[in-house]
């Protein structure tokens, strides 16, 4: 009897114990002034790398291609904002979203549909504005990474075209990295090789 007695004590302290440590736990997700849940992109290099290994693989589709980066930007979800204001499944800034007179950052965090269409529109301007770069760095060799179409693609959502256009015009001296610590490089070496043949270069894309 005192035997059971004392199992049953550490049984009860080992639960006490377990419910202690996941109430205390840090989470990374909190509320912010749109009433969403916020995300922190700010990982460590660990952090990083397991993050990059629980991307869903779809093959070099563009759909592998978006999914990719959607979920190195926002974990693929459509309502998040960061702690720098930047909006959804692929982090747009207010300044971007309404470039496609996109006004309501609400609607947009709560529709899938429009995300997706401003995503394309995007790919479909920084294509017509690299078009030039695409088309002479494509093949090349910059910082010893194969310069792709997709890989100028991401590093263009990420830093802008115009970032990207130095980047290549300097042969990666002129570099760039984000409040984050993500860079031009990092983009263009991971999301080489996707087929991005589907986006339309468009010098004034819709939504």
């Amino acid at each position: 009897m005192k035997k059971i007695t004392q199992f049953s004590i550490l049984v009860v302290l080992v639960f006490i114990a377990l419910g202690f440590t996941k109430n205390n736990s840090t989470n990374s997700n909190s509320t912010n002034m749109y009433g969403t849940n916020e995300i922190s992109t700010v990982l460590t290099e660990e952090e990083s790398y397991l993050q990059d290994y629980r991307i869903p693989f779809l093959g070099t589709s563009f759909n592998g291609f978006k999914e990719a980066l959607a979920f190195k930007e926002s974990q693929g979800k459509y309502h998040v904002v960061n702690t720098y204001g930047y909006l959804g499944k692929y982090q747009f800034g207010k300044t971007t979203l309404e470039r496609f007179r996109i006004y309501n950052t609400t609607h947009f965090l709560k529709t899938p549909e429009l995300q997706e269409d401003a995503f394309m529109a995007l790919c479909s301007l920084n294509k017509w504005i690299l078009r030039k770069d695409i088309s002479r760095s494509v093949g090349k060799k910059i910082n010893g990474i194969t310069i792709t179409e997709s890989g100028i693609l991401a590093a263009a959502h990420l830093a802008g075209a115009g970032n990207v256009k130095k980047y290549l015009r300097s042969n990666g001296v002129n570099a760039f990295k984000d409040a984050y610590g993500s860079s031009i490089k990092h983009y263009i070496k991971k999301f080489s090789g996707y087929d991005t043949s589907f986006i339309e270069a468009n010098r004034k894309p819709t939504v």
